[in-house]
């Protein structure tokens, strides 16, 4: 490989136990570690089970002890950290908030999910996301001695504005901690990590939770890996796992070199002109 590194995708199995999830997550951490992952990342709602009705129950505040924990996990692997996501509670307000952590274990970003999950597919699915949680309103992008990369939340990935923000902020890799669900995740999953990574010409990583097919809301699974070509580059299955892949910094260089398409985007007819 030219210059990069290795990442790690952590899909756990979540329960009801929000201690035994952070002790199943420091394991999968420690063990990621040991196998050279610089960067790791754990999925959407990785201390609490997903749904309306437990993010009040789970939710803690910034300094909480799932906070605590996810320190502790970066700072005994020495490790950059995406503490996936869990209920924050902020005043009167619960957020879908993802942490990021040095290799001191010092938190040094957060970001809180913009986009909410409110869709209705009759007869499939319907959730309401805005019935307990508020959205966020900033973009956040991480800087390390690696590369720069931007966080996303799940249904954050449905929206390629933010990914092109977040690209022109010179990111070499994008991370979605996930869920989706048994209807969308078969039939875009896949294709919006893709899409995404093709439109912006760099590494899209999608992190899931295993799937528990007693849970109230049954995730998809199928944490990908996608390159700067569209490619899948590792992806799991359904049970708890972990996948990696390597972050290849001169490959995005020759993707961008060999099709130059951020120099050629027409921004002066893109702005819509009112007349």
């Amino acid at each position: 490989m030219g210059s990069g590194f290795r990442i790690a995708l952590i899909q756990l199995a979540v329960g009801a136990n929000k201690i035994e999830n952070l002790t199943r997550a420091a394991k999968l951490v420690k063990e990621a570690a040991s196998k050279g992952a610089k960067l790791i990342s754990l999925p959407e709602c990785c201390n609490s089970p997903y749904g309306n009705d437990y993010f009040p129950q789970y939710a803690e505040p910034i300094t909480g002890e799932s906070i605590q924990a996810f320190s502790k996990m970066a700072a005994d692997n020495k490790i950059y950290l995406i503490a996936g996501s869990i209920p924050e509670k902020d005043g009167e307000k619960l957020f879908n908030t993802s942490t990021i952590f040095n290799p001191k274990g010092e938190m040094i970003n957060k970001y809180r999910k913009m986009h909410l999950f409110d869709i209705d597919i009759p007869g499939k699915i319907t959730f309401q996301e805005s019935k307990t949680l508020s959205p966020g309103n900033d973009i956040t992008v991480v800087e390390t001695p690696f590369c720069k990369f931007g966080v996303g939340i799940c249904y954050d990935l449905r929206f390629p504005e933010i990914a092109q923000i977040m690209a022109k902020k010179s990111c070499h890799l994008l991370i979605y901690p996930g869920a989706f669900n048994m209807t969308t995740g078969p039939a875009h999953w896949e294709l919006l990590a893709r899409m995404r990574a093709l439109d912006n010409q760099l590494y899209v990583a999608t992190v899931s939770p295993a799937r528990d097919n007693d849970a109230s809301y049954i995730a998809w699974g199928h944490s990908t890996l996608c390159s700067p070509w569209g490619e899948v580059k590792a992806v799991a299955g359904a049970d708890e796992t972990i996948i990696y892949g390597d972050i290849d910094l001169d490959y995005i260089n020759q993707i961008r070199n060999q099709i130059p398409i951020s120099k050629q985007r027409r921004h002066d007819i893109y702005e819509v002109k009112e007349k």
